[in-house]
């Protein structure tokens, strides 16, 4: 997988990633509305295995063309809302990048890819109520309020949906 931005290049996960976005998910601050900073050991773990996988349906690394530094983490996932199978457009950028449009930009490309390269008809975004910023990207992108749904682990998410119009 790979897709490029002006400034970011989406990719399939290296080994080189792995430190930095293992920084990323165990960093309180970036994952305060995703459940927390991860276990570290978890982390390196699950991302070892991902290189392995090349799956449609994952995270990448997002890389800023002009450091060629990791700042991110996003792609698409599928999962089960209301007994129904979507696909989540995730989008996770270090508070080192916050406020330079990357995590619109990235989430932008996503969508993209979901309705160019997979194919897809329906992108949804699973948002907490109190993070009017990722509330702001999923807007910026097209994406509109459709419900709030509750999650198994009984948090209320707020979902915003998009169709693909082809």
């Amino acid at each position: 997988m790979k897709t490029e931005t002006d400034r970011l290049v989406i990719r399939s996960i290296q080994e080189i990633d792995i430190e930095s976005l293992a920084r990323l998910w165990t960093d309180p601050e970036v994952t305060y509305y995703m459940g927390g900073p991860r276990n570290y050991e978890e982390v390196i773990k699950d991302l070892k295995e991902d290189i392995q996988a090349k799956r449609d349906f994952d995270l990448w690394p997002v890389i800023e063309k002009e450091t060629d530094q990791v700042i991110g983490h996003c792609g698409i996932i599928d999962k089960e809302v209301d007994s129904k199978k979507e696909y989540e457009i995730v989008y996770v950028i270090a508070k080192s990048a916050w406020g330079k449009g990357y995590a619109t930009e990235a989430a932008n490309a996503m969508k993209d890819y979901a309705f160019k390269q997979l194919d897809l008809k329906r992108i949804i975004a699973l948002i907490r109520p109190a993070n009017t910023k990722s509330e702001r990207v999923a807007l910026k992108i097209g994406l509109r309020y459709e419900k709030d749904t509750i999650r198994p682990n009984a948090w209320t998410m707020k979902v915003y949906a998009l169709n693909f119009k082809g």
